[in-house]
């Protein structure tokens, strides 16, 4: 997030520091030498948290199923060596989902490259499950997880921003089941996708985050069950593409029943063999936006047919000649559904467009939303929290700064390398408020593209598929929602490499949205990126240079620190901004000249977006529109909206 050598220079100062004294943490256990310094300040949804009541939202919403168990609340847990094959005794207990550094977790322990978390705790699978298989679900863990059912080990996963699911069920047992989880997590001693967390944190680089950060739950499914439902709509052709995957092979009896509604209402519905796509017709869309984020519901229930090839001379043979083909999709749209459905699930979509296209400005493209020139005015959004780290204190505290952003004037938010809960951009949908996606960086310090670099880092074969593989989960596990307008492959050069591979590898798995292959710093996939992205810290902001082939942006500017004083993560000359106001009305008339030079951007020159850095406070940095409590913004929201008005007004849509 840096542009100026000088304020680099002065961070890496930061971090040469960064290890003095930590104050204790709340309710902190464990030996008094690895405690985590947990701030001066907590926000009022942090103070409300139990072990009853921490987050109890259904964490899939794109994919929810209506029986569950939430696993989140008080575990047993321990820190050890990495030569411990299983603690002798358990070290306390800790609130999950929260990570082991944060304050909310009740631990806030420093966890080094060398240790090794264990969570243990006891469940039992409620007796109506009977007959059925029992997935264990996992919101995020980071970042490398084994994990153990009654003793037995039943599977492990590797990457610290993507769900992921374990089917337990031949583990089980009657009454009470234990479950023992081991994390390792080097965080930035190694190379793995790690985003802003750091060891010895100071400046733009945070606490880490290590260990079970999202929430864990337990859900009952047949065998043959939906793994997946993938919505993507097509607004110029009227239409929505489905692709259903199950868990795993489909006879010619198994079958999707696919239904589109609004408002109780059905649109559209048809049946598909399982395994396959669909097309379903919605007339007279209504499109999502900002201003109207309207979404569509959608059922998909796996569901048994007769036999549609029963009789038919040469049968198989008619069936696999039959394999994705037109005559396979009416034969099934016409099949006869027998019994009960044997899964059901509910999704929801949005009809909406990306793109770039011409503009008001002949020859720079812009970024159009739904066919139409709209501006993306948004904030650089770290999504970390004093109490709760990388994992927000509740739903509702979420919400909040979603809220706050819209009500400032903002149409956008820069989700910055790192993931939220999936909760997170099902808010953004139904509140109206477009993301961009960054990749979580990695690589080592050495690896870090500098503003002067002339080529891109050198990874170990390893280190890029793992980086690779996160990638394409990360687009998996969010491409269903709307909110999501672009992927940011990478970040001012934070491990950066082969990023035309990369942003062509975004684009292969989900056509449907934009790609930023390099945000700030070394562009070098101009024929790939669908923008031009630059990064400026100036008073006023620099204009980047017209793009005949892709829009242009800033994918960071701003950054006006403001602190305030009983609201500071840490009383001492370590906060920081890139300019510094003095007061209020300071603050404002800055943050007015900036927003001005972005106005004559937009109108002179073509600009399509500009990201402000940031959303609120984090840790020493004090850039953000809200302190790091969220109790205070720097400016009233009103003023802020007032300020970036012109960017829409009639006759000078940008």
């Amino acid at each position: 997030m840096i542009e100026a050598p000088g304020v680099r220079t002065l961070l890496a100062l930061f971090c040469a520091i960064a290890a003095f004294g930590a104050a204790p943490a709340l309710h902190a256990q464990g030996p008094a030498d690895d405690k985590v310094f947990t701030g001066e300040v907590t926000t009022s949804w942090g103070r409300e948290v139990t072990p009853e009541n921490a987050w109890r939202s259904y964490p899939r919403p794109q994919l929810k199923r209506d029986a569950w168990l939430n696993l989140n609340g008080l575990w047993d847990y321990a820190i050890t060596s990495p030569d411990v094959v299983r603690p002798e005794r358990m070290d306390g207990q800790i609130l999950v989902p929260f990570a082991v550094e944060s304050r909310l977790s009740g631990v806030a322990r420093r966890v080094g490259p060398e240790d090794r978390i264990w969570y243990r705790r006891s469940f039992t699978v409620p007796a109506d499950w009977a007959g059925q298989n029992v997935m264990l679900n996992f919101g995020a863990v980071d970042y490398e997880a084994h994990v153990w059912v009654n003793g037995a080990i039943v599977g492990s996963h590797t990457g610290g921003f993507d769900a992921f699911g374990l089917d337990i069920t031949p583990y089980l047992r009657s009454g009470e089941n234990e479950l023992l989880i081991q994390v390792a997590d080097p965080t930035s001693a190694s190379t793995q996708p790690r985003g802003k967390q750091i060891l010895e944190p100071a400046g733009i680089w945070y606490t880490a985050v290590s260990g079970i950060w999202q929430t864990v739950w337990l859900e009952p499914v047949p065998k043959l069950h939906i793994a997946d439902v993938r919505a993507t709509p097509d607004i110029d052709r009227g239409v929505i593409e489905v692709d259903v995957a199950l868990s795993g092979w489909a006879d010619d009896t198994d079958a999707v029943r696919l239904t589109a509604s609004a408002g109780g209402k059905t649109i559209a519905s048809t049946v598909i063999r399982a395994n396959r796509h669909a097309t379903l017709a919605i007339p007279d869309a209504r499109l999502w936006s900002p201003e109207d984020p309207f979404l569509y519901d959608l059922t998909a229930e796996l569901v048994t047919v007769r036999d549609p090839y029963a009789g038919m001379e040469d049968r198989n043979r008619v069936s696999y000649d039959a394999r994705f083909t037109e005559r396979e999709q009416n034969t099934y749209a016409a099949a006869q559904v027998v019994g009960a459905p044997r899964d059901h699930v509910e999704t929801y979509f949005g009809m909406r467009k990306i793109s770039v296209g011409a503009g008001p400005i002949h020859g720079q493209p812009v970024i159009l939303l739904n066919n139409e020139p709209y501006f993306q005015h948004g904030t650089l959004d770290q999504g970390w929290w004093p109490d709760g780290l990388y994992t927000p204190p509740s739903e509702e505290a979420m919400v909040s700064d979603l809220v706050f952003l819209k009500k400032a004037g903002f149409n956008m938010v820069r989700k910055h390398i790192k993931t939220e809960p999936a909760r997170y951009y099902y808010d953004a949908d139904r509140l109206g408020m477009l993301v961009w996606q960054d990749m979580p960086s990695g690589g080592g310090e050495d690896q870090f593209v500098t503003g002067t670099s002339k080529s891109q880092a050198v990874l170990s074969s390893d280190t890029m598929a793992q980086h690779q593989d996160e990638l394409t989960r990360m687009i998996g596990d969010f491409r269903a929602f709307p909110s999501i307008v672009m992927w940011v492959i990478n970040n001012e050069g934070w491990g950066q490499y082969d990023s035309e591979t990369l942003t062509e590898l975004a684009k292969g798995i989900d056509p449907s949205r934009l790609v930023n292959a390099d945000s700030g710093w070394l562009d070098v996939a101009p024929e790939a990126s669908d923008v031009f992205d630059i990064h400026t810290y100036e008073d006023e902001p620099r204009t980047p240079e017209r793009k005949s082939n892709r829009a242009i942006v800033l994918g960071e500017y701003g950054g006006i620190g403001l602190p305030v004083e009983g609201h500071l993560w840490r009383k001492s000359e370590r906060n920081w901004g890139y300019q510094t106001a003095t007061d209020e009305a300071d603050y404002v008339a800055r943050y007015r000249r900036k927003l001005e030079a972005v106005i004559r951007q937009a109108k002179e020159h073509g600009l399509s977006a500009a990201v402000y850095t940031q959303t609120t406070d984090v840790e020493d940095e004090i850039n953000g529109l809200l302190t790091y409590d969220r109790a205070r913004p720097k400016a009233p929201p009103e003023t802020l909206a007032e300020i970036a008005a012109p960017l829409w007004e009639k006759g000078g849509d940008p």
